[in-house]
Parts: C-alpha cells; structure tokens; sequence
C-alpha cells in the first residue's frame, strides 16, 4: 500500500530532519501514527531474508544501493533499487527454463527494493525525495538511504523514503574507443519519423510529436552516431518512407553530413523500396571515403519477415584492399502480446510474446545468408540490430547454434547491456559474426547514452543536450580488421 507525500514530510519531522523547499505533489494528506516512524531505525547492511518481518519499521540502509532502473519514476514517483549491484535480466545470463535462470530470478527478488514516494497519484510531478531536475543514471550508488518499510499485496518490498537521497556525481561514459582499422555500428533510433520532410506532419504516427520534437531528436541521434566513429552503421526503426530528399533515412544522412562539415562523407543504401511495408524498417549508412559498396542490396521479404519481424537488409562492403564483407540489418518481432496466439502466446518461460515468430526468423534469416543474397561470394558477415531476445534467449541460441558468435564473447567483455527495463539490465542489440568476421574482429564496445540514462533527459522532456537519452538503446560498435 502507497502513502500519501505528506507522510514523507511527517517522518521527517519526527525523525529530526528539517529540509525547506521540498517540492510535494498537490495530494490531501492521509493521516497515521506517530509511533512508526518516531520509533529507533534498524540498520541494514545486506537485504533480509523476509521482509515482511520489517514491515511497518523505520530503516537506515548502511550498505550502498545500486540504481537498477527508473522506469516507474514519472508514472509512481517509484525508483528500483538493488544491494551488491546491477539486477540482471535472468534470460540474458541464463537459458530459460534453467536451474540458473530461477536462481537469478530468486536472487534479483532477493536483491530488490522499491524505493516510494509514498503517494498515490498517477503522475505525481516532482518526487518530493530527489532534487529538482535529478540526473539518475541506472548503476549509480546511493548512500545512507533511509525509509519505512512496506510490502504490498504482491510482496514486493518498498521503502517510504524518509530522508532525501543524496546523488553522487553524474558520471558519463565517454564514447567508447575500438581497436581495428574497419568500424561498424549498430543503432536502434527509437522511431526516427520526419514528418512530411518539410516541416509539417506532425505529430508522426511514431516518434516526434512537433516539428520542435523532431529537430532536437535529429540533434541527439546525429551528435551520437558521428561520435561512433563507423565506418558503417547498421540503422532501425526508420520511417518507412522510401529514399527520395524528403524520406526520414535521406535527411537523416543530409545532418550528418552538415554536422561533420568539410569531407563530410555519409551516404546511405537504397534498396529501391521498403525494405517491407511496416511503418519501420532498417537501413545501412556508410563513408564513402573509407568503404564501398559490392554489388545490389539485398532483402528478404518472407515467411515472418514482411507480417511481423521487419525485413533484413543485407549490404556486401570493400575497404580499400580488404575482403569483402556482408552487413545486415536486422529488427525482430518484438515482445508485446497485442494479437499474440498459440506458440506466439506468452509460453510463461520469461521469453515473452512473439517468441516462436522469433525463433522462425532466426532460422530463416541463416537460411539466407547460407545463399549468399548479396552474389558477392564472400564468407564474412556480421549480423547487426535489434533482435528483440536476451542473449539466452532461444532465438539467438539459434544464431549461436548454426554458427554465429556474439561478438561480445569474442572480445571478451563480461555483462554487456544495451537496454534497461523493469529495473534489469539485458541485450536486445546483437552483433553475430560468422566464422571469418569473428576472425577480423579485434574489438567491440557499447556507449552507454541511453539505457542507464532517466527517460526525462530525451527530447521531449527536458531535452538535455549531447547524446543523453537520444533513443531507449545503447549503440554498438565494433571494429575489425580491413
């Protein structure tokens, strides 16, 4: 059960922390007892084994808690909070229907808290417990947080802050620096949509709802990928809108070119159409400086590619004297149920919705590449975008099983992340090499900028300027030898 703001200023009183100006959420107060906040706190170091043994207790929380996500920040004045770091999505570290999958599972319970607000407003404007205009990113540690414990009807513990949090210092990755002489990209731009290309159209059917909107989150998307450094970039959830001067990918590719001025060099594949008919698909951009196009696109508009996954693009490139090598973009079916029945249903085995139409995707995308779409008789491919499944999953242990390795296992990096949510971290956004580019590859890093990052720092809140918040994806970059 949540309380009303006003018990926040209350527990403070008694508890004789005096702070002036608090900002509190216009709610009529709901009365309670003294006694359960005036009472002597109980000091934690670790999580208890139940806490419902604490419920109703004042708390002082000696060990630092890790921000594990902020999703319910706006809606419930909510943050997930973790002991001993980053919650984990079970399926990015463990197959489903595992012994290690439950006992992440049990160990994320174990680990987790809610931090309250103690209100019950839907939207309850500023949270009375942050500072005005907090800057949360998910992993930073929070300090000597103290509150009154309340487990709800699910069992979920939450604490009722009653002293404010005290922030560390924002600290933000720089952009990430990779090894080899050839870089490719990959980005989810979080519905990128341009209106009628003119100015007008909007509110688009995804993406920015004013013409305002839309040129602060070109802004952030165009800050961010020439910072990469790519050579190529394997692109998702573009507009739809073909590839004339007016169409979502054209103008996009026109601001990177002004941001980066003199030699600027971005152009992009035209597949002639689509690919597909969904209101998103994939692109492929590249520097015509230091790579060029082998031969005709690709694009395979079958089984569930076209209905459901978006359709794959495939695009063989040169740099200088290398071997050619094939990039292909790709953005699965994702997990939401909306029309989801039989195999596609929920199978309750923390896959979600969509899983079958993924596993089928998978298999037929392999299928493909084995054909050599591209005519350009090359071996080396590397298999970029949003899959929508955990690296677990079953639709990437297919990939894995028919050949293909995560290029973060390659190089060696422990517990990537690309996408935060309900309070756990995981990868959606893959890069799969085949056997030869796995052999190339020499480095590979994701930019934070995105997932960790509160969703009021993008563009159509407080719009923070630089490349915070300009999708709900981290990019990827990887770097190869030519």
């Amino acid at each position: 059960m949540r309380r009303s703001p006003l018990v926040f200023a209350l527990a403070l009183a008694l508890s004789g922390v005096v702070h002036a100006a608090q900002p509190q959420p216009a709610t009529a107060p709901q009365a309670r007892p003294a006694a359960a906040t005036a009472s002597a706190s109980i000091t934690l170091t670790a999580p208890p084994t139940d806490w419902r043994t604490l419920d109703g207790q004042k708390v002082h929380i000696a060990a630092p808690l890790t921000l594990a996500g902020t999703d319910g920040l706006a809606r419930f004045g909510e943050l997930s909070v973790a002991f001993d770091g980053r919650l984990w999505q079970p399926s990015e570290v463990a197959a489903p229907r595992s012994a290690g999958h439950a006992q992440i599972t049990a160990d994320n319970a174990h680990r987790r808290l809610v931090l309250d607000d103690g209100s019950d407003a839907r939207d309850p404007g500023p949270v009375a417990y942050l500072p005005a205009n907090a800057n949360l990113r998910t992993g930073m540690l929070l300090r000597n947080v103290e509150g009154i414990v309340r487990v709800d009807a699910k069992g979920t513990p939450r604490l009722q802050v009653t002293r404010p949090l005290v922030l560390p210092k924002l600290d933000r990755p720089a952009v990430p620096v990779v090894p080899g002489s050839l870089h490719v990209a990959a980005f989810n731009l979080e519905n990128f949509f341009n209106g009628d290309g003119q100015g007008g159209g909007f509110p688009t059917l995804r993406g920015a709802r004013t013409l305002a909107e839309h040129q602060a989150q070109k802004a952030k998307l165009v800050t961010t990928i020439n910072a990469l450094g790519a050579d190529v970039a394997a692109l998702m959830e573009l507009e739809n809108d073909g590839y004339g001067p007016q169409s979502a990918i054209a103008q996009l590719v026109d601001a990177l070119n002004a941001d980066r001025g003199a030699g600027a060099d971005w152009r992009f594949i035209d597949a002639g159409k689509g690919p597909g008919e969904n209101p998103i698909r994939v692109g492929i951009i590249y520097r015509a400086s230091r790579v060029t196009p082998v031969g005709a696109p690709a694009t395979l508009e079958q089984g569930p590619f076209g209905p459901h996954s978006r359709v794959p693009l495939a695009q063989a490139f040169r740099a200088g004297k290398g071997a050619p090598f094939v990039v292909v973009a790709n953005h699965f079916k994702s997990k939401g149920c909306s029309e989801a029945t039989g195999a596609d249903a929920d199978q309750k085995d923390d896959q979600a919705c969509w899983n079958a139409t993924r596993v089928a995707s998978a298999k037929l995308l392999d299928q493909w590449l084995r054909t050599d779409p591209t005519g350009t008789g090359g071996n080396d491919a590397v298999l970029l975008g949003d899959f929508n499944a955990y690296a677990m999953e079953d639709p990437i242990r297919t990939l894995h099983d028919a050949g293909w390795r995560d290029a973060f296992a390659v190089a060696k990096l422990e517990r990537p992340y690309s996408y935060v949510y309900n309070g756990m971290s995981g990868r959606l956004d893959h890069a799969l090499l085949s056997p030869g580019m796995a052999a190339r590859l020499r480095g590979a890093a994701e930019w934070h900028t995105n997932a960790d990052e509160a969703d009021d720092v993008g563009y159509r809140d407080r719009n923070e300027k630089g490349p915070w918040r300009s999708s709900d994806h981290d990019p990827l970059l990887l770097g190869f030898d030519r």
